[in-house]
């Protein structure tokens, strides 16, 4: 007999502000005890040192946070310039310290060549992995991997202020892009070394920040609802985004009851509008009916038709 998951089987989206000086990890536990889930899932980590929007997927949701680590994401830092670290911030070592001397002209001239498309090189401080363990555990012990530079795309970046060794900007970017290396890389740049000092994810996709909560507001809310001695989720569940909105920005698939009867299946089903606009590999967000009830993630498959990829299983006791 299978054993029964501990915890409720609750689905849906947290947006999370997350603390500095707690990992993404700790923090996703936490949110996990309070909600009392039986699955929940970060879709990207924030270094300890980092604060800001952390969507965390509870149950069902689970299964599409992997198409918010590949979204992009908008982030405010302050930088110290003049000192080098081993992390790139100031969590690490200073290994290096050198005078202050570049010109406006010259910090201004030096931000612009990092916009638009570049190759990038990795942290060694990053969660890549290598060999099944992620880079920042080899930079623990000493050890140097090799690292291949990847396209990164700077789609914005502000500058806010540069007051003696201070400089503040936001940056909007594409996946796979370390806010870190491009400071470090901006340092050696300005010939004065720089590491982050701030760190705020203010964006995730198009999740809106005014929907963050913290973890403070959660645990008071836990509280409450104990001391009145009522069900958490009267208080908690109205926090909760739909689980779709991972996938918000793909593309719709409306089908009737008996289309979804099929694709709940796994099987492809002929929908008129995936002719009309839907290219071969387009990735869709299926929905039912006229509620739009969301069934999962297909892909258009080559005679046009949609091809299950992620199904919602229904939580039935």
């Amino acid at each position: 007999m299978a054993r029964k998951r501990k915890g409720r089987a609750i689905d849906g989206v947290i947006l999370l502000d997350k603390p500095t000086g707690h990992s993404s990890n700790d923090i996703l536990q936490k949110v996990k005890r309070i909600f009392f889930a039986q699955k929940a899932g970060h879709t990207g980590a924030l270094d300890p040192l980092a604060t800001g929007m952390l969507p965390i997927c509870l149950g069902e949701a689970t299964k599409f946070s992997q198409y918010l680590l590949e979204s992009d994401k908008r982030y405010r830092v302050i930088a110290k310039l003049g000192e080098r670290t081993d992390t790139s911030d100031s969590d690490g070592e200073v290994v290096q310290t050198r005078a202050i001397e570049f010109s406006n002209d010259h910090l201004m001239a030096q931000l612009d060549s990092f916009r638009g498309k570049t190759m990038q090189v990795p942290s060694m401080f990053s969660a890549l992995k290598h060999q099944g363990k992620p880079l920042y555990w080899y930079a623990r012990q000493g050890i140097e991997i090799e690292r291949q530079a990847r396209e990164i795309n700077v789609y914005e970046l502000l500058f806010i202020r540069h007051d003696n060794d201070e400089l503040e900007l936001e940056i909007h970017v594409s996946k796979g892009t370390y806010i870190r290396t491009i400071i470090d890389d901006l340092g050696e740049l300005l010939g004065c070394g720089a590491h982050i000092t701030m760190l705020r994810r203010l964006e995730v996709a198009n999740y809106p920040q005014e929907k963050m909560v913290t973890l403070e507001h959660l645990e008071a809310l836990l509280e409450q609802a104990n001391s009145e001695e009522i069900a958490p989720s009267v208080y908690l569940d109205p926090l909760l985004l739909p689980m779709d909105t991972a996938v918000s920005d793909f593309p719709e698939a409306n089908m009737t009851e008996e289309m979804a009867v099929g694709a709940e299946h796994g099987n492809p089903v002929t929908i008129a509008s995936s002719g009309a606009g839907f290219s071969e590999g387009t990735l869709v967000r299926m929905t039912v009916g006229d509620s739009r009830r969301f069934i999962g993630v297909g892909f258009v498959d080559s005679q046009l038709r949609v091809q299950p990829k992620r199904l919602v299983v229904s939580n039935v006791e």
